[in-house]
């Protein structure tokens, strides 16, 4: 049986609309919730805090959204390395992390 390289473009697509599908209605994976959770702890000031898994569910890769009292007065770069150390643990276990922070006072200029 030869399959064209057409059928299989075809299938991967659809595969790859189908895992999408499924992440896109399923609540928030168990490293999501475990990342949120200790930056709670750790900014406790902060009044959003958003933590996406981008690897497609596989813990591989996340995005994390953070908007903290903690952040006032300090550069971006700070506000990161804080991020960091707050996760220093998880992080070992990821392939990367992006990281977007800003001090309440911004948030609600914005």
């Amino acid at each position: 049986m030869i399959i064209s390289s057409i059928m299989l473009r075809s299938l991967s697509r659809q595969l790859l609309v189908s895992v999408m599908r499924q992440r896109w209605y399923c609540t928030s994976t168990d490293g999501e919730t475990r990342i949120a959770n200790i930056l709670k702890v750790k900014f406790p000031g902060a009044i959003e805090i958003k933590v996406d898994d981008i690897s497609g569910g596989c813990g591989a890769m996340y995005e994390v959204h953070i908007v903290a009292d903690e952040f006032k007065g300090k550069r971006t770069v700070m506000q990161h390395r804080m991020v960091n150390e707050a996760l220093a643990e998880e992080v070992k276990q990821m392939h990367g992390i992006r990281i977007n922070t800003q001090p309440t006072q911004e948030k609600a200029d914005s």
